[in-house]
Parts: C-alpha cells; sequence; structure tokens
C-alpha cells in the first residue's frame, strides 16, 4: 500500500485518502455521488495552470466600451473598435496595450448573471453561490487552499489586493484558508518585522511566555476557531523569519519595470501579484473600482480602462517574457455589464443579461472570443456561459476536482464551481 501511494501522482493520492477516510473516519470531506465518467469530464489531470491572477473590476465593467464593442450603432457612443493580434478579434481603443496581447486571451462575451445588484453580482462572481443570510460560501483562492494545497508553506496560499470583495473570503472553511488582504500594494506586508529595540532572544522569550499561558486554555477548548488563531500567530512567526518576505517588496524591482506597470495602485497591484506568483502563492486578487459608471460613463471608463489596459498588458508581457505565464491563468471579471442604452446622464445602468470576462495564460486557448451577443449587446446569440461555467472552467484549468464535496458545519455539500461544467472550447 505504502509503494502504491508513493508511486501515484498528488490528485490520486488526494482522492484515495479521501475515500478512505469516509470509509474508515466518517469525515466530510468524500467525492459526490456522481458517475466516474462525469469526474473525468469534469477534472483534468493534464492541467497546465497552477497559479491564478484575478483582476476583479468592481461596480460592473461596461462590456460595450471594452471586449464586446459594437461600432456605428446608437448604443455604442463614441467608442471605436480596435484591431488585436489575434484575427477576426476586436477591442475597444480605450485598450492599446492589451490589443497587443489578445493572442494569449480568450474574451468571453456570453456570460450572464443571476444578480443584478452589485453586494450580489460580487458575490456570486467569486463564489458560484447565491448570498444566503446563513451561510458564507469559499472563493476560489480558499477553494485551491483546501482542494490543492499550498505550494510555498511560509506564504498565504492567496492574496487579497487593494479592496475587499464579498464572497472572496475562507467562508464556512477554516480561517486558515482565507486571503491575506493588502490594501496598498506599495506599502508592502505591514508589520511584519520586530519592533525596534526587541532582540531576537527578547521575541523568543515572550512567545514561550505567551504559548505557556495559553497551553492549557488550548487543551481545554480545542475548537476550530481556537486552532485558527494559533495558526495564524504560526504563520506569522515564520513569514518575518523568511527570505520569502521579499516577495512584497516592490522596491527591489527596477524604476523601468515599475513605470511599464504604472504609477497607480492597480498598476503596482499586478506588479506585486507577479512577484507573488513567482514565490509560489496560488491565488492573487487584485481589485480596479470605479466601474459603476450611472452617470458620466464615456470619461469614466476611458480612465479605468487606461489603469486596466497598462496594468493588465504589462502582466501578460512580464509573465511571457519570464516563462511564467503558461503556468499562471490571468482572469478578468466583474460583477456584471452595462446597459446597452445610454441613460439620460450619459451613463450606463446594471446589465447582468450579458457582459464580458477574459482568460488568458496557462490552460487557455488564446486568440479567441468565445460567445455572442446580439448588434446591440443585448442578448446573447450563441454559447451561453452562467458564471458558475465560467468559475468551473477556472478550477479546470487549474486541475481541481470539480465534483469533490466539501461540507459545511451544518452538514450542507457544497462544490467548487456549485452546478457550473468547464467550457471546453476554451481549455488548451
Amino acid at each position: 500500500m505504502k509503494s502504491f501511494l508513493n508511486r501515484s501522482d498528488e490528485h490520486t493520492r488526494r482522492r484515495f485518502l479521501s475515500h478512505s477516510a469516509k470509509s474508515f473516519l466518517g469525515v466530510s470531506l468524500l467525492p459526490s455521488l456522481a458517475p466516474a465518467s462525469l469526474f473525468a469530464q469534469a477534472s483534468n489531470p493534464h492541467a497546465k495552470a497552477n497559479k491564478v491572477i484575478y483582476l476583479y473590476m468592481s461596480g460592473g465593467m461596461s462590456h460595450m466600451d471594452t471586449f464586446d464593442p459594437k461600432p456605428g450603432t446608437d448604443e455604442q457612443g463614441p467608442v471605436q473598435a480596435i484591431k488585436t493580434t489575434a484575427d477576426d478579434v476586436m477591442i475597444s481603443e480605450y485598450l492599446p496595450n492589451l490589443a497587443q496581447q489578445m493572442h494569449h486571451a480568450a474574451v468571453v462575451r456570453s456570460l450572464t448573471s443571476t444578480q443584478g445588484a452589485h453586494e450580489q453580482g460580487n458575490y456570486f462572481m467569486h463564489s458560484s453561490y447565491a448570498m444566503r443570510g446563513t451561510i458564507q460560501h469559499p472563493g476560489l483562492g480558499a477553494w485551491i487552499h483546501r482542494l490543492d494545497g499550498r505550494k510555498n508553506t511560509t506564504l498565504p496560499a492567496s492574496v487579497r489586493i487593494g479592496g475587499g470583495s464579498r464572497g472572496a473570503g475562507a467562508g464556512f472553511l477554516e480561517s486558515k484558508f482565507a486571503p491575506l488582504v493588502i490594501n496598498n500594494p506599495n506599502d508592502g506586508l505591514k508589520n511584519s518585522r520586530r519592533r525596534s529595540g526587541v532582540s531576537e532572544k527578547a521575541f523568543e522569550e515572550g512567545l514561550m511566555l505567551a504559548n505557556a499561558f495559553d497551553q492549557e486554555f488550548h487543551r481545554r477548548y480545542n475548537h476550530k476557531k481556537v486552532r485558527a488563531y494559533t495558526d495564524m500567530y504560526q504563520d506569522a512567526i515564520r513569514l518575518m523569519k523568511s527570505e520569502d518576505l521579499k516577495a512584497f517588496d516592490l522596491d527591489r524591482e527596477s524604476k523601468e519595470i515599475r513605470e511599464e506597470y504604472g504609477d497607480h495602485s492597480f498598476g503596482q497591484g499586478c506588479l506585486l501579484a507577479r512577484r507573488l506568483i513567482e514565490n509560489d502563492v496560488r491565488f492573487v486578487e487584485v481589485t480596479l473600482g470605479g466601474w459603476d459608471t450611472h452617470s458620466n460613463n464615456f470619461d469614466s471608463v476611458s480612465q479605468r480602462a487606461a489603469r486596466l489596459d497598462q496594468g493588465m498588458a504589462a502582466l501578460l508581457a512580464d509573465l511571457e517574457r519570464r516563462g511564467l505565464l503558461e503556468e499562471t491563468l490571468v482572469v478578468l471579471a466583474t460583477e456584471f455589464g452595462r446597459t446597452p442604452r445610454i441613460n439620460e446622464n450619459d451613463g450606463r445602468d446594471h446589465f447582468p443579461k450579458a457582459f464580458s470576462g477574459v482568460l488568458a495564460g496557462g490552460g487557455i486557448k488564446g486568440g479567441q472570443v468565445y460567445g455572442e451577443t446580439d448588434e446591440t449587446s443585448s442578448n446573447i446569440m450563441d454559447q451561453r456561459v452562467s458564471v458558475p461555467d465560467f468559475n468551473a472552467t477556472i478550477a479546470y484549468a487549474l486541475g481541481l476536482p470539480l465534483d469533490e464535496v466539501v461540507y459545511s458545519p451544518s452538514k450542507r455539500p457544497f462544490t467548487v464551481a456549485h452546478k457550473g461544467r468547464p467550457v471546453m472550447d476554451l481549455i488548451a
């Protein structure tokens, strides 16, 4: 038996141990009762990607003014479409740098959501589940950590840069699966050094004293939340003493590289994301807000798009130069699109019926458009992609088991992408 486990790959071992745990111990992590053929279709043993950089456009990005332009229509307004490095793929003139990277990317123009309000749409996009008052669902970063583990045991498995996102946390999983949150990428990781005047010896003695005081409490109350508090301290101490702490320091990058990404939080967040995945962080989310354009849509979108264009284009080019793009899946997502109809305030309102997302890099067939909207970008004509389908495609590209069930504390079953199925035409 030992020799079998040693010869098996990580996924095989995990599945075997999961079945064994169910049979002998009755624990809550186990495969669903779906047929074996369904699992074979839903998991990808040849996955190319093992890390994700997730670029989230908070507020609802206008699809017509970015990745689904309809030039010459009244709904399009003043925005023109431009050619890209991918044949037959045209995007907004607001994205000239990304136009030079589209051979790496697949544009999904047929996304659709059931959630038309910001908080609910944000939560749904991140978790694949509708918001409920009785439970919090895990985000993709937590699922990756839970189902496939860390690659660097010192650094966190997931990091969130530049803003909060409902549904992007640990959910009902233990808090050790929650992302590390960094508000400003230029500040590095705050409070990660010993205070001045505190020696290594004094620091260690303080830890020993605290552990001695806490020992009886931990023995008596061996609960999940108590263990999580201990795990947090142990992780923080390991990181404080590690060379991996340098991954958070953007000052180690050249002036030229920092300028390439852009002198703004989103661009520097993309640069920090690249540094983190270089150091084997599995999932990094970078948020760019300001897309809620109910008024003055075209001025606002042009400003937001300029930052997106610079940061994302630099990220894709930099990942390719460093040989990291094939193993890194770059995702561009938002909670919903904006109405094709331009309102009386020269703005666009919420529109979950049809919108766009982008997948690039590891595991994805680049240089293509998937799905189509009608001449006004109002209705999906074919190849509809639900939010859970979009997330299932990400999970599949990473080789995660889509049908593996994790039970919440209330014994309810959940999977990484709910009922979503991967879009195989997007997979390389």
